[in-house]
Formats: structure tokens, C-alpha cells, sequence
């Protein structure tokens, strides 16, 4: 018995790109409808910027490395958690965020120095995700920033990691492996 390739490979197959290119449309609204979705019922924001290129690159370059989902969440919980570390070590969590309140000087360094230590840590680790780098941003300069907020960005990371992998799978479609 002959096992059929996976339907993305069978769309690329084609020499089209608009199976593909549906494939990944389709893909990324039903991931980022469900994120959505779960902030709504939870009046939390569980749709966010950053998530946006991490399903782009789950579902248009799966075989990337930075689509893998270890590296997904390495690179959003370095993210989280570095642009936090720079926006207290800066002072601003009481600020208005950046865009509310105008960039300072405090808030450029907090938002170069959290991109700059992500980098750091992500290249350290061999766990690229450049979406990761806006996921830092959106902390650093008082975007989302309180806790609760930053637990319901950690919750929609899980689960659009979750939802983007099992939807490969289920396709067919897997990700790079691990190196």
C-alpha cells in the first residue's frame, strides 16, 4: 500500500502557488480565529502581534527550523520573560505604554536592550524564532505588560504552538526535526 505525501507537499507539487498559498491562508486564520476567539471569552488579549509571523512560518515554511515548536516557545517565553526583565529594570511598568505615551530615551533601551538579549539567548541556545523579537517589543515598551496580560500572552503562545503543530500533523506536514 502506497502511503499519499502530505497534502502540502501534493499542493507544492502542482507548481502553483495558490495551493500553497490557500493552504497557508486558510491554516493561519482558523489559528489565529481560535486565539482570538479564547481572548474574547476571556476579555484577555490572546491576539497579539507576534503571533501573526509564528503562524505564517508554521504553515508557509514548515520545514524551517524556526517553525519548530520548541523553538516557538523558547523564542516567545525568552521573549516574554526578557521584556519584562528590561521594562522593570528600566522602571516604566507604571508608565504609559510606549505608543500612549511617547518614546523616551528609558523606553528605547528597554526595547533595544530586550531585543538585543533575546538575540543573545535564542542564538546561545540554537532556537531561532525571529517572531520572538516582537513578542519582547510588545513587552519592553508597556504594550502588554501586567501580569495577567502577560499570562494570557503566554496561554495563546501554548496554544497556537499546539494548534499549529497538530494542524500540520494532521495534514501531514512536519517540521523540521531537531538538530
Amino acid at each position: 500500500m502506497t502511503m499519499r505525501p502530505p497534502l502540502l507537499k501534493r499542493l507544492e507539487a502542482r507548481r502553483s502557488a495558490v495551493g500553497p498559498a490557500v493552504y497557508a491562508a486558510v491554516l493561519s486564520l482558523v489559528v489565529l480565529a481560535l486565539a482570538g476567539l479564547v481572548g474574547l471569552g476571556l476579555h484577555l488579549p490572546w491576539l497579539f502581534p507576534s503571533l501573526g509571523p509564528t503562524v505564517m512560518l508554521f504553515f508557509e515554511s514548515p520545514e524551517q527550523p524556526s517553525a519548530r515548536p520548541s523553538n516557538t516557545l523558547a523564542g516567545h517565553l525568552t521573549g516574554l520573560i526578557t521584556g519584562a526583565a528590561c521594562l522593570y529594570a528600566f522602571g516604566l511598568q507604571d508608565a504609559p505604554p510606549a505608543p500612549v505615551g511617547g518614546l523616551t530615551a528609558p523606553f528605547v533601551a528597554a526595547g533595544a536592550l530586550s531585543v538585543a538579549l533575546t538575540t543573545l539567548v535564542l542564538t546561545w541556545l540554537r532556537k531561532p524564532h525571529p517572531p520572538a523579537g516582537a513578542t519582547t517589543l510588545i513587552v519592553s515598551l508597556g504594550i502588554l505588560s501586567s501580569p495577567p496580560q502577560l499570562l494570557s500572552m503566554a496561554g495563546a503562545i501554548l496554544l497556537t504552538t499546539a494548534a499549529g503543530w497538530g494542524l500540520n500533523l494532521l495534514l501531514g506536514t512536519k517540521p523540521a526535526a531537531p538538530h
